[in-house]
């Protein structure tokens, strides 16, 4: 009786009609769920190439660490640990006090310095032409280096020195956050810049051995 009575209340036909409809709208579900799902699996996955991305970056990125020692009184190093896995070339040193805008004294080197080690080189007299024999205040230095077929120079690391009569009295590094190495613009104007300083640097010897 009871199938009788649905039989005769909803037509079969109409039935039929509504199956397609159904079908449609489970699939429209289905693959709204399945696409929030590949939404989810994307971000995940964008997540962590960010993350590998950033380690590799950080591993393989090239960071230079300067810092200058007090051998004696007349005498100081410089030190230079390349705390990246990449080798470096190092090219130019650069020191000035932080009163003056442009170095003080610059000079150039052919240095290779492999990934977790470190380079040092003897500054002698370097140091007092920068600073001259009485000074007091601070001073910074910058290494410019290749790596990976491009140019890059370190922010200023800074130090505390204090100089009298050609004496080395105090040389302490200042604890100020340094941001990371930069890539010189243009390989033209670096290559001008370089010609430039050595240039520079080529007078002054004339004009102080003519003196």
């Amino acid at each position: 009786m009871h199938l009788q009575w649905l039989s005769h209340s909803i037509p079969f036909n109409l039935i039929l009609a509504y199956i397609p409809l159904i079908a449609t709208v489970t699939t429209t579900i289905l693959s709204l769920v399945l696409a929030r799902a590949t939404l989810r699996y994307a971000e995940a996955s964008d997540k962590s190439l960010a993350l590998a991305r950033e380690e590799f970056e950080r591993q393989w990125a090239p960071e230079l660490h300067i810092k200058l020692e007090k051998v004696s009184s007349r005498e100081a190093r410089l030190v230079v640990t390349n705390l990246a896995k990449i080798s470096v070339l190092l090219q130019m040193v650069q020191l000035r006090r932080l009163s003056m805008a442009v170095p003080s004294l610059r000079y150039f080197l052919n240095e290779p310095l492999v990934g977790g080690t470190t380079w040092t080189d003897e500054l002698g007299k370097r140091l007092f032409a920068c600073t001259g024999d009485d000074y007091e205040g601070q001073i910074a230095v910058s290494i410019t280096f290749y790596v990976s077929g491009r140019l890059f120079r370190t922010d200023w690391f800074r130090f505390q020195i204090q100089a009298s009569h050609g004496e080395i009295l105090r040389l302490d590094p200042v604890n100020i956050a340094a941001r990371r190495v930069r890539v010189l613009d243009g390989a033209a104007k670096t290559r001008r810049e370089l010609v430039r300083d050595v240039v520079g640097v080529a007078a002054d010897s004339d004009g102080n051995s003519a003196r």
